[in-house]
């Protein structure tokens, strides 16, 4: 015990760091502070939660946008444009994903994190500026197109820690985009239509009058200037030197041995450093990303729908303002279960057996939507909040779980572009998710009287379906994993 103690020191001491390279600097941290580095996970942490904001604050008021917008002839059909607004985003992101995790991998994840939030910034503010349908449908489009950090940003996790703290950074990522995607609505519910809610201090005639969506979208805008000024002290961590590779390979050899875990790492990632399109561990958690977030996109924006519309098409009539509460309330047990609650979990049962279990008790858990509906105002409130805790709580353990195995099946050198690469094809999904979901939402509102699943209860089944085959999924020969 005591010859390993003694050894391991000088065995890292190898490792070759290169002068003015800012990936060698952060190496250099990461061997002499062998801790979590929670400044820079916080700050990890709030990029994430700034990045995810615009994504969902638009739900809790999108139904009275599209419906001030004039667009939709009747009550209906506001689910069906509402659809394709939420889809723009998801789809200007799937085209250029895998094109910034490029370009993060050339020059480094800094620039592009930088002006992901920035584009994050300027088109939010746009879009709720928006008097018209086509501009609504275009500043999402540019918010997801010029957005690329999704992909950098899990790398830059991983690589800012040592691999024993590998599975906090990734939980980090997980938990902050879920609460993002909470709080945006939280946001969104709680300051849209702003001259109707609080008269006194928003008069009709002002600028929030005019522009009844503007003000959730400067609040989320002025939280990403203050994350991009912080951006400026946000360290580099790729390499930017040309590594010899013999000098390399005995030079991570002699580091990695110093730690069994960083051996195994090394071992298995090893083997995985090809096409990624061949590399079929890294694919097939893919896939599975893709399909869970299909599923939770078209949740997403069908419980909102379903929440506001009227009881007598199976709603539950909440406003905005409830959506928004129960959205909080959600995003809230995340951040417990995230913390205290998931780590032990994974490290029972694997990330492979967790998915599995998240995602059988998910399809369950959908069954019991529908019949909220007929419970009194008071209960239903309370039901509303019980089944989006627990819904969201699932799909962010099986978030998590792909992320993991995401990043177990490549090399750092490819890190950024294989993230990306899930974010482009998983933005593909959940580009169609809100369009498909909307159409089913307004089908399933006129067909109260079906004998099978009539109503929304077909909207709830269908998910359901959905969350079937991502359990199939999970099973081999469909998951692999690296050997």
């Amino acid at each position: 015990m005591a010859g390993g103690e003694a050894v391991a020191p000088l065995l890292e001491k190898a490792a070759v760091y290169h002068e003015g390279c800012p990936g060698c600097v952060v190496e250099q941290r990461k061997v002499l502070n062998p801790g979590v580095p929670y400044k820079q996970f916080f700050h990890i942490w709030i990029i994430i939660l700034v990045s995810s904001l615009p994504i969902s604050s638009l739900f809790p008021f999108l139904y009275f946008m599209i419906r001030d917008l004039h667009v939709a002839k009747t009550v209906e059909d506001i689910g069906f444009y509402a659809g394709f607004v939420g889809a723009s985003y998801m789809l200007g992101r799937a085209l250029t994903s895998t094109a910034w995790g490029m370009v993060a991998d050339r020059i480094g994840r800094k620039p592009v994190i930088v002006f992901g939030i920035f584009s994050a910034f300027l088109f939010n503010i746009l879009f709720g500026l928006s008097v018209r349908y086509w501009m609504a449908i275009s500043t999402r489009f540019l918010i997801g197109s010029m957005n690329g950090l999704i992909g950098p940003i899990r790398a830059y996790a991983i690589e800012v820690c040592r691999p024993e703290h590998h599975p906090i950074a990734l939980s980090l990522v997980s938990t902050a985009w879920a609460i993002g995607l909470i709080v945006g609505p939280t946001i969104g519910g709680y300051l849209a239509q702003p001259a109707e809610k609080y008269p006194k201090l928003f008069p009709a005639e002002s600028l929030f009058g005019r522009f009844p969506y503007f003000l959730p979208c400067l609040c989320i805008s002025g939280f990403c200037f203050v994350v991009l000024i912080s951006s400026i002290w946000l360290p580099e961590t790729l390499h930017n030197h040309k590594t010899n590779k013999n000098e390399d390979d005995a030079g991570e050899s002699l580091v990695h041995f110093s730690d069994p875990e960083e051996l195994i790492e090394r071992n298995i990632t090893s083997t995985t450093k090809k096409n990624l399109l061949k590399n079929w561990p890294l694919m097939s958690s893919i896939i599975l990303f893709c399909i869970v977030c299909f599923d939770d996109m078209a949740y997403t924006e069908i419980f909102s729908l379903w929440a506001e519309s009227d009881r007598k098409y199976g709603g539950l009539s909440f406003t905005s303002e409830d959506v928004g509460q129960v959205l909080a309330i959600s995003g809230a047990s995340i951040i417990v279960y995230q913390t205290f609650i998931y780590p032990s979990i994974v490290r029972v049962l694997g990330p492979i057996s967790t998915a599995r279990v998240a995602t059988s008790l998910s399809m369950v858990l959908l069954f019991t939507y529908a019949p909220i509906t007929h419970l009194s105002r008071h209960w239903s409130s309370i039901a509303a909040n019980v089944v989006s805790v627990l819904k969201n709580i699932f799909v962010v353990s099986i978030v998590t779980c792909c992320f993991i195995l995401q990043n177990n099946a490549v090399t750092q050198d490819q890190r950024a572009t294989a993230n990306g690469l899930a974010t482009t094809l998983m933005s593909f999904f959940k580009a169609i998710a809100p369009a498909g979901a909307g159409i089913v939402f307004s089908w399933a509102q006129k067909r109260q009287q079906a004998f099978f699943f009539p109503g929304d209860q077909m909207v709830f089944f269908l998910l359901a379906i959905v969350e079937l085959v991502g359990l199939v999924w999970t099973f081999k020969p469909f998951l692999a994993v690296p050997e």
